[in-house]
């Protein structure tokens, strides 16, 4: 029986091989014309992916024709190193897998988030792995694309070693021609494309260019156009001629105001300068300016006010629904991200390795502390390192924060903590101004379609579906709460005997799927700012686009240092001016990219050596628990402090900001002589900060103290 089951089966077996060798000759044979279907079925695919609809996807086929053939040309023209290899089966399902891949992840993205997948989000993955079960995507999302990926990889290395190989001649000579053919031709037809205008060398609006031209393209965008071109008139007498006549209107304008003013104060009777706090205020607009939409009350009252009696306006930023580090580079640096990139975030690439003029390095050279506060992660974004980039003295993560209060989703901690970290940056240099930038987090998406929120402040009605209201009623709500902390911040720095200004701006509208159709604005691109001031600045209202915000109200208070921000003081903020987009485009090359001519040659404004926290932590005495754990008493422990045994990190329970605790598992296995100490502990294992002394442990001590200061609390 045996015997026959086999026969029977090398009897079908050959036959079942010449009919597969068939076809595989076949599609080698019209490799050509298959890769062009295969090209067109690819690019169909991904847009349903990416658009999340059949109907948008073949609206794109009909209605932007030119775009989706090119699209297809780029993949057809990927295709192509199939025929470098014989495995070549195998090579068009890794290409094709990668295209619809790339496509998948578009699509998730666009459901959480209004700006498509680029290039440069492949720098943040680290970043999003740290956000799981924050309504991005749950631990169980996580393992499931971990799962697929892995099953994904086993199936490619199945069909590696079982698959079919190419048994003609490989012409391998004829091959690498072929593949750099077909990159001169893509190369030329991709200029001529631009040149005619049917396809955009760059997106002012990267969802719609996406939308217009595809999603392949887009990408591919993203990969080839990345940084800053150099500008066609890039030059030292250029970048001359620009500080030339920047100085020029700085010496009008002092002459003006010297002819204007009937006391000169000299300078070294001066008063101090104004503290400036900036806060970037997440996802945060106002509700009122959704037409379909209807409140129950103001959720922004205090916003409100300070838009009524203090300067301010629409804010024009370069994300929508994401990206909040793009609008804070523009602000903070005064340089537009028009100049760079499709997609581009400077904060994963060029400032990785080189440091960049901002505001914190020119108010430093006033002599002004410079302080960031964000009750985040210290490493999303690469922040630690732009920051560093950037010249701030200090940097308050979540890390170095003692959070308890959070978003009734747990995603996000609330604002209020930001109050008192505000105050201890300015408390830490008392004979000095202070520059602090604060960045909250609690308007942070995504919002539930649930109702979560069973007696809200204010009620939400005029979404086109239930879900879409409880999502606008937890957004709504949440900014409503930000709202009180604006309140409460202006309250706290008006009982400072400090002149101070305070700027505030929503770095992006929230990612709730709004057009410009929606907005009183008509623009998905402007969110609002707003100001406040003790010493009687004057009112005066403008729109601005966000990398002219800081000049804007530097120059209000009587401020005008920097090579951009004076630029742009000199300019008169006026956007549409091609010389003046010209010249900040030059300056911009010039410090990030160029000879830095601007400064002589030389690096004026070096990284600085970013302090983590304002407040220093001790250990003052460790204790054995009758449990068999070992509790660790010092001060300003947080929820991110790692107990460390001869710089090995330990499962560490926080029990207060003056307790941590070894359970009995680890501190049986501690041995005389062992180091103690507590880290401040970040993403990736980053340590943000040690505490100032550490500790020998000592097994036939059952209560060890150090008789430093401040130990009475324990004794």
């Amino acid at each position: 029986m045996k015997t026959v089951f086999s026969n029977k089966f090398r009897q079908k077996d050959p036959g079942r091989k010449r009919d597969f060798s068939r076809q595989i000759d076949f599609l080698n044979r019209y490799s050509l014309v298959f890769h062009a279907l295969l090209s067109c079925m690819l690019v169909l695919v991904i847009e349903i992916c990416s658009r999340r609809s059949f109907f948008d996807a073949f609206k794109f086929l009909s209605g932007h024709a030119f775009a989706f053939f090119f699209n297809s040309l780029i993949i057809f023209a990927t295709l192509t190193i199939v025929y470098l290899f014989r495995r070549r089966m195998l090579m068009r399902i890794i290409v094709s897998s990668f295209w619809l891949l790339l496509g998948i992840i578009n699509g998730c993205v666009l459901s959480q988030r209004v700006t498509p997948f680029g290039y440069t989000d492949l720098k943040c993955i680290s970043d999003l792995l740290t956000m799981t079960n924050t309504q991005y995507f749950t631990k169980f999302q996580e393992i499931c694309v971990v799962i697929l990926l892995c099953l994904l990889a086993v199936f490619l290395v199945v069909f590696g070693i079982k698959g079919p190989k190419f048994k003609g001649h490989p012409h391998k000579i004829r091959a690498v021609f072929f593949c750099a053919g077909m990159g001169i031709v893509l190369s030329a037809a991709t200029t001529m494309a631009h040149n005619s205008d049917k396809m955009a060398s760059y997106f002012a609006n990267i969802a719609q260019g996406y939308s217009d031209y595809g999603f392949v393209y887009g990408f591919s965008s993203s990969v080839v156009d990345r940084g800053m071109s150099k500008p066609s008139d890039y030059s030292q007498s250029t970048i001359k001629n620009i500080q030339d006549s920047v100085a020029q209107v700085k010496s009008e304008k002092d002459s003006y105001k010297v002819a204007d003013s009937e006391q000169v104060v000299s300078d070294s009777s001066k008063k101090q300068q104004p503290n400036v706090i900036c806060v970037l205020l997440e996802s945060f607009m106002d509700p009122a300016e959704i037409n379909f939409l209807n409140l129950s009350d103001d959720p922004i009252p205090n916003f409100r006010s300070l838009s009524e009696n203090f300067t301010s306006g629409y804010l024009t930023v370069p994300v929508v629904g994401a990206g909040t580090a793009n609008s804070e580079f523009e602000v903070l640096t005064g340089m537009n991200l028009r100049f760079f990139g499709t997609g581009e975030y400077p904060y994963k690439t060029i400032l990785k390795q080189t440091d960049c003029e901002s505001i914190a390095s020119d108010l430093s050279a006033l002599g002004y502390g410079t302080h960031v506060v964000h009750n985040n992660g210290g490493n999303f974004y690469s922040r630690a390192n732009a920051f560093s980039q950037f010249g701030f003295d200090t940097f308050t993560s979540k890390e170095l924060m003692n959070i308890q209060e959070y978003t009734p989703l747990g995603s996000w901690p609330t604002d209020d903590i930001l109050i008192q970290e505000t105050e201890k940056a300015l408390d830490a240099t008392p004979d000095q101004s202070d520059f602090v930038y604060t960045i909250t987090v609690q308007g942070h998406g995504s919002y539930p379609e649930e109702k979560v929120l069973m007696n809200p402040e204010i009620k939400v009605s005029g979404a086109e579906t239930p879900e879409k209201n409880n999502q606008w009623e937890y957004y709504v709500n949440q900014i409503h709460e930000v709202d009180k902390f604006i309140k409460n911040l202006t309250d706290m720095l008006a009982q400072r005997d400090e002149e101070t200004i305070l700027v505030l701006f929503g770095d992006h509208l929230p990612t709730m799927g709004l057009a410009d159709e929606d907005l009183k604005s008509g623009d998905i691109f402007k969110t609002k700012y707003a100001t406040w001031n003790n010493f009687g600045l004057e009112q005066k209202n403008a729109d601005l686009a966000a990398y002219q915000l800081l000049a804007y109200a530097m120059e209000q208070a009587g401020i005008s240092e920097g090579t951009i921000f004076s630029y742009h003081q000199a300019h008169a903020y006026n956007t549409g001016d091609e010389a003046y987009q010209s010249g900040l485009e030059n300056l911009q090359y010039d410090i990030l990219y160029g000879e830095r001519y601007c400064y002589d040659g030389i690096d004026r404004y070096p990284a600085s050596d970013l302090t983590m926290g304002i407040d220093k932590t001790h250990i003052y005495s460790y204790r054995k628990n009758e449990d068999g754990s070992l509790s660790i008493f010092g001060d300003n422990f947080t929820n991110w402090s790692r107990i460390y045994v001869s710089d090995e990190k330990m499962p560490t329970n926080f029990v207060s900001d003056r307790q941590v605790v070894l359970s009995a598992e680890y501190a049986q296995e501690l041995e005389d002589g062992d180091v103690l100490k507590v880290c401040q502990v970040g993403s990736s294992n980053t340590i943000f900060r040690t505490t100032e002394n550490a500790m020998v442990y000592y097994s036939q001590e059952s209560d060890v103290l150090d008789n430093d200061a401040g130990m009475e609390d324990f004794e």
